[in-house]
Parts: structure tokens; C-alpha cells; sequence
């Protein structure tokens, strides 16, 4: 076996994927942004110059963890969690931007904890779930620790609030549970009680049933709550197949807010047509399916569950994005993975596309 494939015998099509929507999004970010960032900082290329500088760093951190043998994290795994739980804790305190304290703030550079959290508790499970496989026929001793830790972030991430965050650390943990071979049962029944916390949460407040009452009837109330997926419903129409050319868009010119975050979809819609969002969708379905593949051909309980959560922790959002984006679902704040700007979305999900072309390479290689 020579160097080149000893060294660098990851899965291609995942490295390709990743690669490809990193940069269609830092396109895509220049494009839905450079109105916005004239108007607001007199620099048409302010988004556009953070978006590199987080790529960088994300591309920093991916070839880190691909040479990075991910047995290793196992030994941090707790260690990793308790420091995603203190800054969850940490950025209560820090003021909030635009009515959530979601952000830490350093400059002008943002880092979002829960981010890091979704990372830090698929390295966890994984690890602990390999470790007491035996135990988790038993739902005191077994299942009870798992949903009590799940609880315990998703809790912090509501308090910032988060409520999309939270619903994805809680279906990774569905997920790996089940992975592990947790009984369907114990799952659908935590998952059942689960529901009925999170709709008495939302209903707390006057502003999340609003929300939801205007996803039910959008057009009636798209003067109000429903105007940001009302515009995002108009671009995908004025799109059509192939779109009305790249930069062209006419909702990113104040219309739409967050165009180049969670509706960035919508501007790919109208600039790129059906034809470009198919493209996104494949590439998102493709690393499904190698993600998936390289789990379950992975050499060891830890490794599979670590590869699966990962997969998941990068299409999951994807998902939700794209259905949020086209009125399947209430409007919550999830980014599209690699292509929506955001600074600790990129550098989270490189890492984890990077531990995840680890372990296809661990496969290969044996």
C-alpha cells in the first residue's frame, strides 16, 4: 500500500459533497448578501470576507480531524460534553441579540454554543452507548441516564431560545439510542412525552402561537408572521426551472429578511430555478446515503454510531430547512449546513464532516 492510500483513502463522494456546498454557499452568501451589507456596513463584500475567513478556518478543521484518528475523541468525549454544557449555561448571561442569547459574542466574530453541542453529544452517546451496549435492554438503568443528559441540553437550548436546536439534539438522541438497539418502545414513549413538553413550551408565549397559527393559513396573515415564507413561497415561484440568472434576485433586495441565512434557499430558488435547488437536494441526499453507508460498514460499535450521528447531525437541519423554507413547517432559526452564512455552523460541520471521512477511511483501509 503506498502513502496516497494509506493516507488518503477517505470516501470521495462525501469529501466532494462537503466541498462542493461549502462553496456554492460562499457564492450563494455574496449573492444574497452584498445589498444588505452595503446598506447596513458600506461594504457590499463584508459577508462575503467573514465567509472566507470562517471557510478557511472550516477547511483548517476538516483536514485536521480527517488525519485526526477519531478513537481519540472517545477519551475527551465527557469531557467535550461538560464544556458544551457550560457554555450553554454561559451564554444566558451574555446580552442578547435580537431577543435570544444565542450568540457569544467576541468582536465582530460570533460562536453559537448549541452548535457545538450537537457535536459534543454525538461524540458522547457514541462513545457511551459502545460502552454499555448490554445495558440498554433496561430502561431504568439502561435508557433513563441517556434521556436525562438529552433533557438536561435541550432544556439550556430552549432557555436561549432555540427551539429548533433543541428538536435536533433530540431526535440525534433518538436516533443514536435507537441505533444502539434501544427498544422502539421506550423511544416512541419518551418521544410522545417529549411532544407534549414542547407544544406546552410553545405555547407559553403569544409569539410562538402566532407563529403557528400562521403557518396553518400563511396567506391570510402574510402581512404578518407568515411575510418571510409568503416571499420565500413568491421566489420559488418566480424562479421556474432555471431561475433568473445568478445575482439577480429580487427578494434579497430588502424583501426577504435572513436571505442569506435560513432562507437561502429561497434566492437559490429564484436565482438557480428548480434545476439549482434539485442540485442542492442531491448533494445533500448523496451524503446521506455514503454517510449511512460508511455507518453501517463501519469496524466497530463506536465507530457506527459516530458515523451515523454525524450523517445525521449535518442532513437533519438540512431537512428542516428546506421543508421551513417551502411552508412544510413553522419557521424556526435553522441554517442551511455549509451553504447558509454562519460562522459556527460551518466550523462545527466541517469538523464533523471530517471525523466522519475518518472513519470511512478507517473502513477503507481494513
Amino acid at each position: 500500500m503506498n502513502w496516497f492510500e494509506k493516507n488518503l483513502n477517505f470516501d470521495r463522494w462525501i469529501l466532494v459533497v462537503v466541498f462542493t456546498l461549502a462553496f456554492l454557499g460562499l457564492v450563494m452568501v455574496y449573492s444574497t448578501s452584498s445589498v444588505l451589507a452595503t446598506d447596513r456596513y458600506h461594504n457590499p463584500y463584508h459577508f462575503l470576507k467573514l465567509g472566507i475567513i470562517y471557510l478557511c478556518l472550516g477547511l483548517c478543521l476538516i483536514i485536521f480531524f480527517m488525519h485526526l484518528d477519531h478513537n481519540r475523541l472517545r477519551f475527551f468525549s465527557g469531557m467535550v460534553l461538560f464544556i458544551a454544557i457550560l457554555l450553554l449555561i454561559a451564554v444566558l448571561f451574555f446580552p442578547a441579540i435580537r431577543g435570544a442569547h444565542r450568540w457569544l459574542r467576541f468582536g465582530m466574530f460570533r460562536f453559537q454554543p448549541s452548535e457545538f453541542a450537537k457535536l459534543a453529544m454525538v461524540i458522547y452517546l457514541s462513545h457511551s452507548l459502545a460502552k454499555r451496549e448490554d445495558k440498554l435492554r433496561e430502561f431504568a438503568k439502561g435508557v433513563m441516564p441517556y434521556l436525562g443528559i438529552t433533557a438536561l441540553v435541550v432544556v439550556l437550548v430552549l432557555a436561549e431560545p432555540d427551539f429548533g436546536g433543541a428538536i435536533v439534539i433530540a431526535l440525534l438522541s433518538g436516533i443514536l439510542l435507537y441505533t444502539a438497539g434501544v427498544k422502539l418502545k421506550y423511544l416512541a414513549l419518551s418521544g410522545a412525552i417529549a411532544f407534549v413538553l414542547g407544544l406546552t413550551f410553545l405555547a407559553q408565549t403569544e409569539h410562538n402561537i402566532e407563529r403557528l397559527i400562521c403557518f396553518l393559513d400563511p396567506w391570510k396573515y402574510r402581512s404578518e408572521e407568515a411575510y418571510q415564507l409568503i416571499e420565500s413561497f413568491l421566489a420559488f415561484g418566480s424562479g421556474g426551472l432555471f431561475g433568473v440568472g445568478l445575482g439577480m434576485s429580487r427578494i434579497k433586495m430588502h424583501f426577504l429578511p435572513d436571505a442569506h441565512t435560513d432562507f437561502i434557499l429561497a434566492v437559490i430558488a429564484e436565482e438557480a430555478g428548480f434545476i439549482g435547488v434539485l442540485v442542492i437536494i442531491l448533494l445533500f441526499g448523496v451524503f446521506l446515503t455514503r454517510g449511512v453507508w460508511v455507518s453501517l460498514y463501519a469496524p466497530d460499535a463506536y465507530s457506527r454510531y459516530l458515523a451515523m450521528g454525524l450523517t445525521m447531525m449535518i442532513v437533519m437541519p438540512a431537512v428542516v430547512n428546506m421543508a421551513v423554507v417551502t411552508g412544510l413547517l413553522p419557521t424556526k432559526g435553522l441554517v442551511l449546513p455549509f451553504i447558509s452564512y454562519g460562522g459556527s455552523s460551518l466550523l462545527i460541520n466541517m469538523s464533523a464532516a471530517g471525523i466522519l471521512l475518518n472513519i470511512s477511511a478507517k473502513r477503507l483501509r481494513g
